[in-house]
């Protein structure tokens, strides 16, 4: 089996892979303080609970955004599970496709994994966005190549510095208003048609100039957490697919086994 971890900067992921199924998962906060000694004793006593032995991973992979994690996974993976880990971009496991960018160093590895799952799951002209830390846009052509995108601000980000820079705006779960009017009567309406509105149309906007500049038409895939919410209740993607980063680990794993 694969153990795949996808370090993003508010939580780790880890995965266990049959082939490109997906036979469990663990989620933890992101801190590159984090042992490998630490990561072991969590990991391996919760696969042991789900009936998972450190003997059935035959091949680990790492993809980060946060550079420090990936020296504390490896000691996890080469000191408890006796394997020299894949690090997404690197060496074996490098993308594999072109990066038409300015600076191809400074993509993000999620970024680069959501372009690979994408491209081989999906036909055409692809936007992707990733509802993670940040909201981020990614233009991928029909051939595969990664064109550029867009970073945003995420929702919940946006949601901490209006609530923490205010002395009296309260803190409010991210949903849909219960009204459709975008005129709110009373603070907690107003600031969540401001968050889940603002933000509709923040990716209504962003999209079209997106889908206009691509000069093709484009299916539009969203994954990460907030994704199912505004799918939900608006038409804004083609579809939702919320292991595609995850998906891009194993792929990327398989192309170098």
């Amino acid at each position: 089996m694969l153990l795949a971890a996808d370090v993003g900067n508010t939580n780790v992921v880890f995965a266990l892979f049959d082939g490109r199924t997906i036979k469990a998962r663990w989620r933890i906060a992101t801190d590159p303080r984090r042992t490998g000694d630490e990561y072991a004793v969590w990991l391996l006593q919760l696969a042991k609970l789900q009936g998972f032995e450190k003997n059935d991973i035959e091949q680990v992979i790492i993809g980060s955004v946060v550079p420090r994690a990936i020296h504390n996974l490896t000691v996890l993976s080469e000191k408890y599970l006796g394997i020299t880990p894949l690090v997404a971009g690197q060496g074996d496991a490098d993308w594999g496709f072109e990066l038409d960018i300015e600076q191809p160093s400074s993509l993000g590895a999620d970024r680069a994994l959501n372009t690979l799952a994408a491209h081989e799951k999906y036909e055409g002209d692809l936007i992707v966005i990733d509802f993670g830390t940040a909201t981020t846009f990614d233009a991928v052509d029909f051939t595969g190549a990664y064109k550029g995108g867009i970073i945003a601000p995420g929702i919940n980000l946006s949601l901490d510095a209006l609530v923490g820079n205010t002395a009296k705006l309260p803190r409010i779960a991210i949903e849909k208003p219960k009204s459709d009017s975008v005129i709110g009567r009373n603070t907690e309406d107003q600031m969540l048609i401001g968050v889940f509105w603002g933000y509709v149309s923040l990716i209504e906007g962003l999209i079209s100039r997106m889908k206009k500049e691509v000069g093709r038409p484009a299916k539009v895939v969203a994954t990460g957490g907030l994704a199912i919410l505004f799918d939900e209740h608006t038409d804004l993607f083609d579809v939702v697919d919320a292991d595609l980063t995850l998906e891009g680990l194993a792929l990327l794993a398989e192309r170098a086994a």
